[in-house]
């Protein structure tokens, strides 16, 4: 299943049915799980692992040394989990020893064309990705996030779960889980209910995001007391606690 003009190195591991396409780049310390598919002119680098059922689109550079001057050739790595779609243009970075060490991808994730992964960033499950949005590094992403394009995501920022931001959002602080967010400078704008019920979130417990997120954005509380009235409301909404923990958890602080 690789294609005859492709070079894979004699060291690389990848599983028996995985298709390399043509002029592809598979490197020493790569190892490609069942189902994977590498399409044309994708160069796969460094010690990078990726899992099974993903689909890569045409050039694709994945597992280059990151855009950190203080790399100095550490065996960092890149992590990618199963069932992916990485489209055209997509560049992810390995990790950096100042941090930890690998940059990481979970599963089921929709990443589309020109997205940049920068070194060391963490991004969960199901989450979407749209054209040309870029993560700086040590950037998080919690599950189910959706990224619209050109979003811009400064280094060290959090980003919650079941989150979405606006096309050309400039992000600069962190997202709370389950907030609608958007433009430059970033603001909120209400919590993803819609999402929430794709995912089988019921009625009641989206009614206590809204009301927790009136607490954080619309009662003019600081964020300590903030976070203090959402805490009390943790015994019948343990939804919450996502929120309580991320909020706790904050250091560049929160987009408000």
């Amino acid at each position: 299943m690789i294609h005859p003009t492709a070079i894979v190195h004699s060291n690389a591991i990848l599983a028996d049915d995985v298709e390399v396409g043509a002029y592809s780049l598979i490197g020493e310390h790569v190892e490609i799980g069942a189902g994977t598919v590498v399409g044309p002119h994708v160069v796969i680098n460094g010690h990078t692992r990726i899992g099974r059922n993903n689909r890569i689109f045409q050039f694709c550079s994945l597992g280059e040394i990151p855009q950190d001057k203080k790399y100095a050739n550490e065996p960092t790595r890149l992590e990618i989990g199963d069932h992916n779609t990485i489209r055209e243009f997509c560049t992810f970075n390995l990790g950096t020893a100042q941090d930890k060490g690998v940059t990481r991808v979970g599963d089921h994730n929709w990443i589309m064309a020109y997205v940049h992964l920068a070194h060391d960033c963490q991004v969960g499950n199901h989450t979407i990705f749209a054209n040309n949005a870029q993560l700086a590094g040590h950037v998080e992403v919690g599950d189910y996030a959706i990224l619209g394009g050109f979003t811009v995501v400064h280094q060290f920022v959090r980003i919650g779960a079941h989150i979405i931001t606006g096309m050309g959002t400039i992000l600069l602080q962190d997202v709370p889980p389950y907030v609608l967010a958007s433009g430059n400078p970033c603001v909120p704008h209400g919590i993803n209910s819609e999402g929430l019920k794709r995912r089988d979130f019921s009625s009641a417990k989206i009614m206590a995001i809204k009301r927790a997120y009136k607490d954080l954005y619309k009662s003019g509380l600081s964020l300590d007391d903030a976070i203090a009235s959402i805490r009390l409301q943790l015994g019948e909404h343990s939804e919450l606690q996502p929120l309580v923990d991320f909020l706790s958890a904050s250091e560049r602080g929160i987009i408000r």
